[in-house]
């Protein structure tokens, strides 16, 4: 690539980075806003590198929950076990840290079973501008009637060091948790939505989804970037637009989620709803109008 070229795929970088920071961990999917803004902005490279990209740049906004949420993991490993002392527990394992990260494993199981057996299809087929917008749609009319019948003052905002979420609560969130497999729907929506038919505030809903993005995300990241053979194929320009993106959508993030936990101690979820509903008209219109793909890959 010469100089120019670069310099605007460098820029390029820099903006997706904005985007997956912004809608990493809104419920508005971020895998389907950046298929239509690398549409967009004709972030043009190979298939592999622009799947190892998605990743790179997730695992980005991933590193932002970790860093606002250490103190709480922090407490989770400072109290994994049960303690006893005088022959009475202290620390009975209903409190420790270890229960927490079982019950995240728990939750995570649905999902990975879903991707083992759907994950291929789901790349082959629905990686494409109409079927994002579709689902866009449906999940922000999905929204919408989950939270009229599940209204989140029904749950109580929880206090301590850590969630407490009960195994079947655990099972139900991993359960609607699947639905984020399908581009479009976002594991945020679909987590918060599973969070409420489990009896949990949204706040609480809210900040599970973004523990559970822990050992998911950099779980699946890590699972493609190896299937993908990793970075010793790229050039500077990649690895320096690589670097750029993961940077930005890292600091975006932690932006973001702090600003979205403050939203939802006072708002509905209405007002992202709307905007799926909204966004993926624009993006059925833009399909419509060529300006962006209408077909995978």
């Amino acid at each position: 690539m010469v100089a120019t070229e670069s310099l605007l795929f460098c820029l390029k970088s820099f903006l997706l980075g904005i985007v997956e920071g912004i809608t990493e961990f809104l419920p508005i999917s971020s895998t389907g806003h950046l298929i239509v803004f690398e549409d967009l902005l004709r972030f043009e490279a190979s298939d592999q590198y622009i799947n190892t990209y998605s990743y790179v740049i997730q695992l980005g906004a991933i590193l932002a929950v970790i860093v606002l949420y250490r103190k709480k993991i922090f407490a989770t490993l400072q109290n994994l076990f049960p303690k006893k002392e005088g022959g009475v527990w202290v620390r009975p394992y209903s409190q420790t840290g270890l229960r927490f990260w079982i019950t995240l494993a728990i939750a995570c199981i649905p999902g990975f079973l879903v991707v083992m057996l759907l994950g291929d299809v789901v790349d082959t087929y629905l990686f494409n501008a109409v079927s994002v917008s579709i689902v866009l749609i449906l999940g922000g009319v999905a929204m919408i009637l989950a939270e009229r019948f599940h209204p989140k003052n029904t749950a109580r905002p929880q206090k301590g060091k850590w969630l407490r979420v009960s195994t079947k609560q655990a099972l139900i969130v991993g359960g609607f948790q699947c639905l984020s497999v399908i581009p479009g729907m976002s594991r945020s929506a679909s987590t918060i939505i599973g969070g409420w038919f489990a009896g949990l505030s949204t706040t609480a809903s809210a900040e599970f989804s973004f523990f559970l993005a822990i050992p998911v995300m950099v779980g699946m990241s890590g699972l493609k970037l190896i299937q993908l053979g990793g970075f010793g194929s790229m050039n500077a320009t990649e690895l320096l637009s690589l670097a750029i993106g993961f940077v930005v959508s890292f600091f975006v993030a932690l932006i973001v989620v702090k600003k979205f936990i403050a939203f939802l101690q006072k708002k509905p979820m209405t007002v992202f709803a709307a905007y799926r509903i909204l966004f993926g008209v624009v993006v059925l219109v833009l399909s419509a109008a060529g300006v962006v793909s209408v077909t995978a890959g």
